[in-house]
């Protein structure tokens, strides 16, 4: 038999065979179909079910190649028997030598007649017509589904009720008419097409179709030419013109082509006017686009109808549906052609869309944005706890403020307290006992004695009393200033402790302020204090000059030192006290010592304390 294109794609339980019956068809489409198609070893049962597919172009063509995968896989997705599938490509349309419908016929029979067929799918125009004419003598009692075709492509066949699937809806005047409103100024009109019996059917229906349009437009018919003819008139067109690509299977030389991916480039490449189709499956090969036949969606469906099939529903209970046109589009296509999207029908698809610079990078920004938020987040968390700090050590400084305040104000109460009563009281005590002593007869000798001890006494309490009163509120600072009160206190303490203290001062220009007098004056004070308990040296030296708008003042000593490192664990209330107060007026306390030589409290306080928290 000379039936040209045979081939069965059968699934074993164990592997997927391919049997390939004439070499018209492509290595690459079966290789494909044996990937799809290929089920997992192991599962040993026998074929629960056979659908014969019909096609009628090879799988060298998109169409078919297409449509079928869209079948075989959809049943096996939807199906939990297992399915045997067997193809034919009877390559109605391309064959020179191809034999007689009745000869075709009774090879189907002949080679299927021991088959248990479920279905049989017909696809394409000719397969269709091919069935419908011999329905009464091959596949009896087989229900028939047929799609991948318009019904006027196919002849308009009468289907018996064995007859299922879907017709396509083919509308090329709605083509032109999204292509007049997308060029309003459109004049010309170019109907292009090849020379096979498939196309001159498709161009036959499209010729139909359109003459409505022939009073207002040019239509004009390049569908007899050689191609490399028909690409010279298409770089030529006139302006306002548009070319609408039907089919083209074959020249007028007899050049054979693949439709949608062989002749369709070269034609849109060679096109000096935008190109508009008719099926799905020219978008990307070079259509703006149209009211396009969704042969996509056939497959799907055509998929689904077999399912219900092998399911056990009748055939005369699935009626024939119509599936509609739609208009889509290429989006690089209207881009190539400046057309707006604005300016489609509201319903339009655009597909193969490429992503904007924001949807191709959106991720990498939100990414960016979010760390951004979480990085402001972080820092304005950080900015309010550093603000909180600040407000708490404020408040600190204004506590250590209001401390020092009330402590000076109470030594001033005390030292006030012991020097006008406790002092004038123990004087006036004091000058009584020596009265009472004066006037008295005379006493004997140890009595004498007694009582000028006891004056003795009370004249040094006085004195004490009064040195006190000094320590605690110097009178010396306030009457005479800082370097004089320092002064005196070096030689008060220099005197009662016997120790040699030197002390050396600039000349200090204008009075420092009361604070800053207080603060230097502390320092000194609790500087001496702790070299005469700690150092063991006898000789402290005492300095007090201007650096800048800053009062500098220290207190060395020459004795056993001591760790620094170890201040903050050891050190006592009066260290602390000397720090807290530097820090109040803005200045700086540095304190220097290493064991074996020395000790060196430095103090920087400016001339006026800047304004803050608790500052008089």
């Amino acid at each position: 038999m000379n039936c040209r294109g045979g081939w069965r794609l059968s699934l074993t339980p164990s592997s997927c065979r391919l049997l390939l019956e004439s070499t018209c068809v492509p290595l690459l489409s079966l290789i494909i179909f044996s990937t799809i198609l290929s089920i997992p070893a192991g599962a040993q049962v026998s074929p629960d079910k056979h659908v014969l597919i019909i096609n009628e172009v090879g799988l060298s063509h998109s169409l078919t190649d297409f449509i079928t995968q869209q079948i075989v896989e959809g049943v096996h997705q939807t199906q939990n028997e297992h399915v045997e599938f067997h193809l034919e490509n009877l390559d109605l349309i391309s064959s020179p030598d191809r034999p007689s419908r009745a000869e075709i016929r009774d090879w189907l029979v002949k080679k299927y007649g021991t088959y248990k067929l479920d279905a049989v799918v017909a696809v394409g125009p000719d397969s269709i017509n091919f069935l419908s004419n011999y329905t009464q003598t091959m596949f009896l009692d087989v229900p028939i589904v047929i799609c991948g075709s318009a019904a006027e492509f196919a002849g308009n066949p009468r289907l018996d009720s064995r007859f299922t699937g879907t017709w396509m809806q083919y509308e090329p005047v709605k083509t032109i008419e999204v292509a007049l409103r997308l060029f309003p100024k459109t004049r010309h009109v170019v109907i292009v097409g090849g020379t096979s019996a498939f196309d001159a059917t498709a161009v036959s229906a499209t010729k139909t179709r359109i003459a409505s349009l022939s009073s207002k437009l040019d239509l004009a018919y390049m569908t007899d030419l050689e191609m490399n003819e028909l690409l010279k008139r298409l770089q030529q067109l006139p302006e306002h013109t548009i070319a609408l690509y039907i089919s083209f299977f074959q020249d007028a030389a007899g050049r054979k082509f693949i439709n949608a991916t062989g002749a369709l480039p070269m034609v849109a490449k060679a096109s000096n006017a935008p190109v508009f189709g008719m099926s799905d499956m020219y978008l990307g090969h070079g259509i703006v686009g149209g009211n396009l036949m969704r042969f996509q969606e056939q497959g799907k469906v055509s998929a689904r109808i077999i399912s219900q099939l092998l399911e056990g529903k009748k055939a005369q209970d699935i009626p024939i549906e119509t599936l509609p046109s739609s208009y889509v589009f290429d989006w690089k296509s209207l881009q190539q052609w400046h057309i707006p999207e604005s300016r489609l029908p509201p319903e339009s698809l655009v597909m193969f869309r490429e992503p904007s610079l924001w949807e191709r990078t959106k991720w990498i920004w939100i990414t960016c944005i979010t760390i951004i938020v979480g990085l402001s987040a972080i820092a304005g968390y950080l900015q309010y706890s550093r603000k909180q700090l600040r407000l708490a050590r404020d408040r600190q400084m204004e506590l250590s403020g209001m401390l020092i305040t009330a402590e000076e104000n109470e030594r001033s109460r005390l030292a006030s307290e012991l020097h006008d009563d406790f002092s004038q009281r123990l004087a006036v005590l004091a000058l009584g006992l020596e009265n009472v002593a004066e006037a008295m007869p005379p006493l004997p000798q140890e009595t004498g004695r007694q009582v000028r001890t006891l004056l003795d006494s009370a004249a040094e309490l006085g004195a004490d009393l009064h040195t006190l009163s000094h320590r605690l509120h110097s009178a010396t600072l306030e009457r005479l200033g800082l370097a004089t009160g320092i002064s005196a206190l070096c030689r008060e303490l220099a005197a009662q402790k016997n120790v040699q203290i030197d002390f050396s001062s600039d000349a200090i220009l204008g009075s420092a302020h009361p604070d800053v007098a207080l603060c230097l004056f502390r320092i000194v004070q609790e500087g001496l204090q702790n070299s005469r308990k700690h150092s063991g040296t006898s000789k402290v030296k005492v300095a007090l000059r201007e650096q800048g708008d800053r009062l500098y003042v220290s207190v060395r000593d020459e004795g056993c030192g001591f760790d620094v490192n170890e201040l903050d664990k050891k050190s006592g209330l009066g260290v602390r006290s000397m720090k807290e107060r530097v820090h109040f007026l803005g200045g700086k306390l540095a304190i220097h010592s290493e064991p074996g030589k020395g000790t060196a409290v430095e103090a920087w306080v400016p001339h006026q304390p800047k304004p803050g928290p608790g500052k008089r």
